[in-house]
C-alpha cells in the first residue's frame, strides 16, 4: 500500500502574492462621524418634534371625541342644559366620562399645571377662578379642574344661559356651546403651551386673571363709560381752588387724586369719565385706541395719532365696536376719550370712528371736554 503523497509547497519569497488592501485613516473616520453627527443634529429634533405634534394631535382628537360623545348622551338624557353651576355639570359629566379627580376654583393647580404658555405669554393658573377669566363674563360660573383617566387634565366652565339649551332629538348636537374648556393632552408634562399640548374649544376667548369686560387687541377692558352719563362740575374739580369760574383753574386735591390737573367751568364729561374709571391712568391711551382702530377697519397701519380713510367706502366693522360695549348706529360716527390731554381746560384727546375713516381730535368737537357724546374705555392696569 502506497503512502499518500502530500503536495509539498515550498514557500519562498517569490511565491508570496501581495494583494492591495484598503483602510480608513483616523482622520477619515473622525470626519465621517462628524458628518453623521451633524446630520443627526439636524434631523432628529425635527423627527422628534413631528412625533410630538402627531402625539398631541392624536390625544386631542381622542379626547374631543370622547367628550363629544359624553355631551351627546347627556343631551339625550336631558342632563346637559339648565344645570346652573360648573360643579353640577362636572358631576353629571363624570357619569359619562371617567374623571379621576376634581378640584374647585380655589385649588385648580391640584388638577392642572400651575403655569402655561398661552398666546406667547405666561398664564398663572392661580389667577383664574371663574368663567369670566375665559372671556365669558355673562356665564357667572366658577372654573373646575378635572383629571381624566387617560392622563388629560382640564379646566372647565359651564354655560348656564339659554344658549346652552339643546334639542335632545337632534343628531347634530355636540354640546360644545355649553362649556368653555382648556385641556392639557400631556397632563403635567412640558411644554404646557397653547396649540401644542394645551388645547381649548372656541368658547375660550382668552385666559386672563384680570376682570375683563371684554378683550381686544390684547387690551383688557374693565368697563365702558357711556357718553353723557357723568360729568364733573367746576366746584368738584376746583375744590379749595374754586373762585369765580374760569378755565384753567388748577384742580383741587379731590380732582388731582384722579390725575386731573386743571378745571373747566363747564360740565366736564372728560373729567367725569376719568372719575368713573378711577384714575386717568385707567383710561385707554392713544396707542390702545389705535390698536382698536386697526381691528375696526381691518388694517394694521394705523399709528397713535394717524388718520385713516377707506379706499372702498364703508369699511368700519360695527360688530367689533359692539363686542366691546360701544353701541354704533349705521352711518353715524362714534368717539372715544383718551387719557392724555394738553394743559388746557377745554380740550382732551379723543379718537373718532366714522363709517369710512378714523382720526384723532383735540379741543374741538369730539375732544371738547364738555362733549356729551364721547365714550370712555376703562382698562385694567
Amino acid at each position: 500500500m502506497k503512502n499518500p503523497v502530500k503536495n509539498l509547497i515550498t514557500w519562498s519569497h517569490g511565491h508570496l502574492i501581495t494583494s492591495p488592501k484598503s483602510a480608513f485613516t483616523l482622520a477619515e473616520v473622525l470626519i465621517t462621524l462628524a458628518i453623521i453627527g451633524v446630520v443627526a443634529a439636524m434631523t432628529i429634533p425635527t423627527l422628534v418634534a413631528n412625533y410630538q405634534e402627531k402625539s398631541w394631535d392624536t390625544s386631542a382628537t381622542i379626547f374631543d371625541r370622547k367628550l363629544t360623545e359624553a355631551l351627546k348622551v347627556m343631551n339625550t338624557q336631558s342632563s346637559l342644559a339648565g344645570l346652573g353651576t360648573t360643579e353640577n355639570f362636572v358631576e353629571e359629566l363624570s357619569k359619562h366620562l371617567k374623571i379621576t379627580k376634581t378640584c374647585d376654583n380655589r385649588h385648580l393647580t391640584d388638577c392642572f399645571s400651575e403655569e402655561i404658555i398661552w398666546g406667547g405669554e405666561v398664564v398663572n393658573i392661580n389667577d383664574l377662578s371663574q368663567a369670566k377669566h375665559f372671556g365669558q363674563n355673562e356665564w357667572d360660573t366658577n372654573l373646575v379642574g378635572v383629571q381624566i383617566a387617560n392622563g388629560t387634565t382640564a379646566l372647565i366652565a359651564y354655560n348656564p344661559t339659554e344658549s346652552c339649551k339643546q334639542d335632545p332629538y337632534s343628531n347634530q348636537v355636540t354640546g360644545g356651546n355649553c362649556l368653555a374648556i382648556v385641556y392639557d393632552t400631556s397632563g403635567y408634562k412640558s411644554p404646557n403651551t397653547g396649540a401644542k399640548d394645551i388645547r381649548a374649544n372656541g368658547n375660550v376667548r382668552y385666559l386672563d386673571g384680570a376682570d375683563c369686560l371684554a378683550r381686544i387687541a390684547g387690551i383688557c377692558i374693565s368697563s365702558i363709560v357711556p357718553a353723557g352719563s357723568t360729568y364733573m362740575t367746576y366746584e368738584e374739580c376746583a375744590g379749595e381752588n374754586a373762585t369765580a369760574p374760569f378755565d384753567n383753574t388748577p384742580a383741587g386735591e379731590y380732582a388731582r387724586s384722579f390725575g386731573i390737573e386743571n378745571c373747566s367751568w363747564e360740565q366736564d364729561y372728560w373729567a367725569g369719565a376719568v372719575r368713573a374709571c378711577g384714575h386717568r391712568n385707567k383710561m385707554i391711551d392713544f396707542a390702545g385706541l389705535a390698536a382698536i382702530a386697526n381691528e375696526v377697519y381691518g388694517t394694521s397701519g394705523i399709528g397713535n395719532e394717524d388718520y385713516f380713510s377707506c379706499s372702498n367706502g364703508n369699511c368700519r366693522k360695527d360688530s367689533v365696536l359692539s363686542s366691546i360695549g360701544i353701541p354704533v348706529t349705521s352711518g353715524s360716527s362714534v368717539a372715544i376719550w383718551a387719557k392724555s390731554f394738553q394743559d388746557d381746560a377745554q380740550g382732551a384727546h379723543a379718537r373718532w370712528f366714522g363709517t369710512n375713516s378714523t382720526g384723532t381730535d383735540y379741543g374741538n368737537g369730539d375732544g371738547y371736554r364738555a362733549s356729551d357724546y364721547t365714550y370712555a374705555i376703562c382698562v385694567a392696569e
